[in-house]
């Protein structure tokens, strides 16, 4: 197992920041080749189910997952139980005053393919967080300039 985290500073509240975060259609707005769908429940609460594709031109994998931690506008766990993609996820909004806000977004994973997952995970993860970490700047444009009124 190993462990991602990352954050990135919002110019917007954590109302607004959660709102953004958690509208699942426009993930794809900020998230790097990935596109989100609810596929289970109504994707606001415990026990709904999320598939989110990642790749380009339609090669890639979906990562299947159930909302497990369903507190707004604080944090949304989720349990992450596709093939590739397994272990869990934690999106956290942090207040930080009117129009202040952090996104703090922690992977626990089981890497894929057994020893060789384990042996390549030294060269992939720079790779992997070099895409969250564009994926958070973008996150944070995106909410900044985010409105209620297209959730």
């Amino acid at each position: 197992m190993t462990d991602v985290a990352l954050s990135v500073d919002i110019g917007a509240s954590a109302g607004t920041t959660w709102l953004a975060l958690t509208d699942w259609a426009r993930q794809g707005e900020w998230m790097l080749g990935t596109d989100v769908r609810v596929v289970d429940g109504n994707g606001r609460s415990v026990g709904s189910k999320l598939a989110a594709f990642t790749g380009i031109a339609g090669i890639g994998f979906t990562d299947t997952m159930e909302i497990t931690t369903w507190e707004p506008p604080v944090r949304c766990g989720v349990k992450h139980m596709g093939k590739v993609v397994k272990g869990t996820g934690v999106f956290q909004v942090l207040d930080k005053g009117p129009q202040r806000s952090t996104f703090v977004w922690v992977e626990h994973l089981v890497l894929p393919f057994g020893f060789v997952g384990r042996l390549g995970w030294p060269v992939a993860k720079p790779v992997f967080t070099v895409g969250l970490r564009y994926s958070l700047q973008k996150f944070a444009r995106y909410a900044e300039s985010y409105s209620v009124g297209e959730a």
